[in-house]
């Protein structure tokens, strides 16, 4: 007899909410589920929502071998089809925005919308010091020191967050597999680069969302990108645009939403 395949298991996540197509968060280099706390929320009132833990963060620290984007990006969409997922939004945050863009890349009939926060692998230039930093970070006191980095010079960074990391990186896996993500990620003293004329040539609209202070990666980049992508740029934010500015990533996301469901399929 033939082996009947085991079903794919999705990766940790959180729904919650109603309506399709559903919103798919997707978390940067460093975070879990919970970066999306702040708006996970409000957004699962107007739609379905899934926060994942990507491979070797959060509860899914312990993934094996060491991934990267392609990797993250393959596992999602295992997942997605695991929950029975056939088309959704997916929003993306820095690492997050390269893995939903190659998902788009590798699956774009999965894919409604792109909406992507300073997403990684729009251009070579990264902060490479500061993530090396930040991977190394192990206590309070090292992460409350790097994390101002990740925010617009002005922004005053809430000390739970360096508590928060701290805690996180007590679990078993998570402080190794972060020093050894980063390492694959980087790409010499920078980061390797999307197609990003293919993501433009994909049957999806893409709208990015940048800080014109983002100290990890430069805003030019966003500026640069294919002039069909949609662009907010936001002024006096940096690298976290999700936790500096709630109110105005809430507003752009529900805006796009209301304008793809007016607008006519086909």
């Amino acid at each position: 007899m033939d082996e009947i395949p085991a079903p794919l298991i999705p990766l940790p996540h959180t729904s919650r909410g109603d309506g399709d197509p559903p919103l798919v968060l997707i978390h940067g280099f460093g975070g879990d589920r919970l970066a999306w706390s702040g708006l996970a929320g409000p957004l699962s009132r107007q739609r379905r929502t899934l926060a994942f833990d990507l491979p070797g963060h959060g509860a899914a620290a312990a993934w094996s071998p060491v991934p990267n984007a392609a990797a993250a990006a393959r596992a999602l969409i295992d997942s997605l089809d695991a929950l029975g997922i056939t088309r959704a939004v997916l929003v993306g945050h820095s690492l997050g925005g390269a893995v939903a863009s190659i998902v788009g890349l590798m699956r774009p009939d999965l894919v409604a919308r792109l909406i992507l926060l300073a997403p990684g692998g729009f251009g070579p230039e990264m902060n490479v010091a500061l993530l090396r930093r930040y991977a190394d970070a192990q206590d309070e006191a090292a992460l409350a020191a790097v994390l101002p980095g990740f925010f617009a010079p002005d922004f005053a960074v809430p000390p739970a967050l360096a508590r928060l990391g701290a805690e996180s990186r007590t679990a078993p896996g998570v402080a190794d597999s972060l020093a050894a993500i980063v390492k694959v990620i980087t790409k010499d003293e920078g980061q390797g680069t999307l197609p990003l004329a293919d993501l433009a040539a994909q049957p999806f609209p893409v709208t990015l969302v940048w800080g014109d202070a983002d100290g990890v990666l430069p805003v030019a980049q966003a500026l640069a990108a294919p002039e069909a992508f949609v662009r907010h740029i936001l002024p006096g934010a940096g690298h976290m645009p999700h936790l500096e500015a709630p109110k105005r990533v809430l507003e752009i996301i529900t805006e796009t939403l209301a304008a793809d469901a007016a607008t006519p399929a086909g």
